[in-house]
């Protein structure tokens, strides 16, 4: 790994070829736990995404009319190079985002199993026959859209980046990617350990700024799909400026401010383990689906506190690659700033903080971003500690009266993404999971995905469904074929 950043500039690949930005412009490369800056990757300019654009271009023709079953034994290839090459894709991501290691560990093996998932879903990729009467045959084809463009977050760089171009190329479409400019590191060693296995053009990895290589990808014309992961403002914004150049499929994976309810008979101690997990404190709550409202039912509301805060005080937080670490450090000034504003709103509205919420400067992490994992009590659901989108390992915990009431306040935001609920009445959870405006819902259970479910939101928190075959299908287009043949 030393060798692979151990250089000026890490390069783009594009058309199966390293690349550099053609102005020359970089982006320094900082580990936010240490502070100590790794290496540059380029900051792309226009002109490096048309480069981008043409090499996968030239790619699509052969790369959508081989066989299926040639494409999913690449994508099997891949997989099996992802996992041999695990350690080291990991340890890019910790040093790149602050996350811990055996969280980052996990993430490559999620992203393995994605590729190999859709590598066994590519003969599903099939149109159907309509009966329209004698002497005719309708049927359908589903046909690649050709360039397709998928732009990723830092949160989980590698399991984006290899688990989200794997339903695009498995269709047949040729693929640019663009990784957050925070934590491009792990998507640019993938695109080389993958130049060996798929053809030049196929996968292009650019890297820089949102608002010049994000915007070129976004207003390209030649690009009709495109998928994108991250802020709720900025999915509207890539939505308005795509719109304004051509009419194109745009799928979004957006933010939450999503709801755990607990009901008083739940099981207090499985709640408050779902409730730590949901919230995601091992990304730093820097999780679109992180549970960060929390209703408990007022009868159990002392004692849910009580036990919660005393299991959030244990979390260990340390360095990110010491493998006993819980919690690590925050991606950057910019979100660290952002989560200190927030935890000084909530105690000027009148929440109470009873846990966290400090910069830590202890054993060692001094020069990083860390911030203890944070709980306030007693948040007014309707102040803004309550209903904007943090992104951080802040946890506000309020009481509800009954289930209308609980619902209404699950209920009460503009996100839709995730929803959870604990309690052992069967009637109570599958009228919540029915009745919630929620796009993925948990039953006492909370923040775990299981491939082959969709995923997505409702409302402002998205666009279209993933991980599933309904992701494969969108990265196709339907085309009708009507023919007459009694002549």
């Amino acid at each position: 790994m030393s060798s692979f950043v151990d250089r000026p500039v890490v390069p783009m690949w594009i058309g199966g070829r390293e690349a550099l930005a053609s102005d020359g412009a970089t982006l320094e490369v900082i580990n936010p736990a240490t502070g100590r800056r790794i290496t540059t990757v380029p900051s792309a300019t226009a002109a490096d995404v048309e480069s981008a654009f043409q090499a996968a271009n030239a790619a699509f023709p052969a790369w959508s009319r081989s066989h299926p079953l040639e494409r999913a034994r690449l994508l099997r290839q891949l997989a099996d190079i992802v996992d041999a090459h695990g350690d080291e894709l990991a340890a890019l991501d910790v040093m790149d985002n602050g996350s811990p290691i055996k969280e980052m560990r996990k993430d490559v093996d999620i992203a393995s199993a994605q590729l190999r998932y859709f590598a066994g879903l590519v003969l599903q990729v099939r149109g159907e026959t309509i009966p329209t009467g004698e002497g005719r045959l309708d049927y359908t084809l589903r046909q690649p859209y050709g360039v397709v463009a998928r732009i990723v977050p830092f949160n989980h760089p590698l399991m984006f980046a290899a688990g989200k171009i794997a339903a695009p190329l498995a269709a047949g479409n040729t693929v640019i990617l663009k990784p957050s400019e925070h934590t491009s590191l792990s998507a640019l060693r993938l695109a080389e350990l993958a130049k060996d296995v798929l053809p030049a053009g196929v996968l292009n990895v650019i890297t820089g700024l949102g608002q010049s290589a994000g915007d070129a990808l976004v207003a390209h014309p030649g690009i009709r799909r495109l998928a994108f992961i991250g802020a709720e403002t900025t999915g509207r914004a890539i939505v308005a400026r795509s719109m304004g150049v051509n009419v194109k499929h745009v799928s979004l994976e957006l933010g939450g401010k999503n709801p755990l309810l607990v009901f008083d008979d739940a099981n207090l101690d499985l709640a408050v383990d779902g409730a730590i997990r949901g919230m995601n404190f091992t990304w730093q709550g820097q999780s679109c689906g992180s549970t960060s409202r929390v209703f408990v039912q007022r009868g159990s509301y002392e004692a849910f506190i009580d036990t919660l805060v005393a299991s959030v005080g244990a979390l260990k937080q340390g360095q990110p690659d010491d493998w006993t670490t819980e919690t690590g450090s925050m991606i950057n000034r910019q979100q660290f700033d952002k989560v200190q504003y927030y935890l000084n709103l909530g105690q000027q509205e009148g929440s109470r903080l009873v846990l966290g919420g400090e910069h830590l400067t202890r054993d060692g992490l001094g020069d990083g971003l860390f911030i203890s994992p944070a709980v306030f009590r007693d948040v007014d659901p309707n102040s803004r500690m309550a209903r904007e989108e943090i992104f951080g390992p802040v946890m506000a915990v309020m009481p509800f009266d009954g289930y209308d009431d609980g619902l209404a306040l699950a209920n009460d935001t503009e996100l839709g993404l995730t929803a959870a609920v604990y309690t052992k009445d069967l009637s109570i959870a599958h009228r919540f999971a029915h009745e919630v405006q929620a796009g993925f819902v948990w039953v006492n259970d909370s923040s775990r995905h299981f491939i082959g479910a969709p995923f997505g939101g409702y409302k402002d928190s998205g666009l279209g469904r993933e991980e599933d075959i309904e992701e494969l299908e969108s990265y196709t287009q339907v085309k009708n074929v009507n023919v007459w043949y009694a002549q």
